[in-house]
């Protein structure tokens, strides 16, 4: 089940546990929404609707996650976590980095990638004919499709358009961030409720992950010739304040 994270100020990483007890629908904004038996939120709790999710898939160094508490709490983004962690919420190193925010974010850990996907855009669905999408793919235009595609049919899908029905808005789109990509963050037109998703820190996201059918574009932030990868904090908040900018 997933678990939130929160508390009052005397126990901030205290991860309060809650259970799911129906299956969440596609598109749902929050995992409060679909809560069951969760505690009531405290009064200056964050709202149910954030204008973004940013999703750490396995992170291991507990003050990335810590600066991005802060982060998302300065924002209105909500944090996501997919377990395994490399730590736990007790570590000095996350509560040093969070500071007295930790209260103030809306902060959710999830049994794995998968559940956490599966909550907040719903269930995996294979491509129509049985075929993945190659890791690194260069994707259509944020359509999910590999390059040559029959189901193209010599068409561009709108961005975020579902990759089997072509319809928009179907599901919450998930942006993947990779140094693989070719499209840069500032090149994706951000919408209410989209998924950042980003990949532990010694490798960044798994091709099992890259290739997942709920992934809508893989992304990249650009940096100079030579530069292997940033730190994985400084590249969430890259992005979730280029999403958070563009709503002016």
């Amino acid at each position: 089940a997933p678990h939130r994270v929160g508390g009052d100020r005397r126990s901030r990483c205290r991860v309060r546990c809650s259970t799911v007890t129906d299956t969440p629908s596609a598109g749902t904004p929050g995992i409060g929404a679909t809560e069951a038996n969760a505690s009531t939120p405290d009064a200056d709790a964050p709202a149910s609707s954030p204008y973004c999710h940013v999703l750490f898939a396995s992170p291991q160094i507990p003050p990335n996650t810590g600066n991005a508490i802060r982060m998302c709490a300065g924002t209105g983004a909500a944090l996501q976590l997919a377990e395994p962690l490399g730590f736990n919420f007790e570590e000095r190193h996350v509560r040093r980095a969070g500071l007295d925010y930790h209260d103030l974010a809306e902060v959710h850990v999830h049994p794995s990638l998968d559940a956490a996907l599966t909550l907040l855009v719903g269930p995996a669905s294979p491509l129509a004919d049985g075929e993945g999408v190659p890791a690194g793919d260069a994707r259509n235009v944020g359509d999910g499709l590999p390059e040559g595609d029959g189901r193209n049919a010599g068409d561009v899908l709108p961005d975020g358009a579902d990759r089997q029905t072509g319809a928009v808005g179907a599901r919450p789109r998930v942006f993947a961030f990779t140094a693989h990509a070719e499209k840069w963050h500032v090149d994706v037109d951000y919408r209410p409720g989209d998924v950042l998703l980003f990949g532990p820190e010694p490798t960044g996201l798994s091709d099992e992950a890259l290739a997942d059918p709920r992934v809508t574009d893989l992304i990249r932030i650009p940096m100079i010739p030579g530069r292997r990868s940033m730190n994985l904090s400084h590249a969430a908040a890259v992005a979730a304040y280029e999403s958070w900018r563009q709503r002016g």
